[in-house]
């Protein structure tokens, strides 16, 4: 349990991170969200940046979280690894959307480096989940990791 509430707590970290760096796009990239994209208002002020993407990784979080007490464990992790697969393409294709086209790339490098963390921190997540041990509960109450 510890465990969990720290890696949340480096989540939330990673989430002030990159809502501070997606705030600080470039002067251009700030009048096009205003103007063209408002959907993505929100981006502009860290905070609310930051609570998009720590609520979009935890519910990442608690989907994983499912997975794990509803499959056995090595369908789990075989899902952890495919979606840690997922957000390295992910992750490629964002690099290239943001190096390929134009108004994605006066957003300035700041703004990507805040949407990187985005997947950095679902890589974590899966990571986390496929070195996670799992604790099985016997008739006695107690949990022993040699019943998985």
């Amino acid at each position: 349990m510890k465990r969990t509430f720290l890696f949340l707590l480096f989540l939330a970290i990673l989430s002030a991170t990159s809502g501070y760096l997606m705030s600080k796009a470039s002067w251009i990239g700030r009048v096009g969200i205003t103007f063209f994209h408002k959907e993505y208002n929100l981006l502009k002020i860290w905070w609310q940046g930051a609570i998009a993407v720590y609520m979009a990784l935890f519910l990442l979080f608690l989907l994983h979280s499912y997975l794990h007490k509803k499959l056995s464990l090595l369908t789990a992790r075989l899902l952890d690894i495919l979606m840690l697969c997922l957000t390295v393409a992910g992750l490629y294709f964002t690099y290239e959307d943001f190096h390929n086209n134009f108004t994605h790339r006066v957003l300035g490098h700041r703004f990507h480096y805040g949407c990187y963390l985005f997947w950095v921190g679902w890589m974590m997540i899966c990571l986390f989940f496929v070195f996670k041990k799992r604790t099985a509960i016997t008739n006695s109450g107690s949990t022993d990791p040699a019943n998985v």
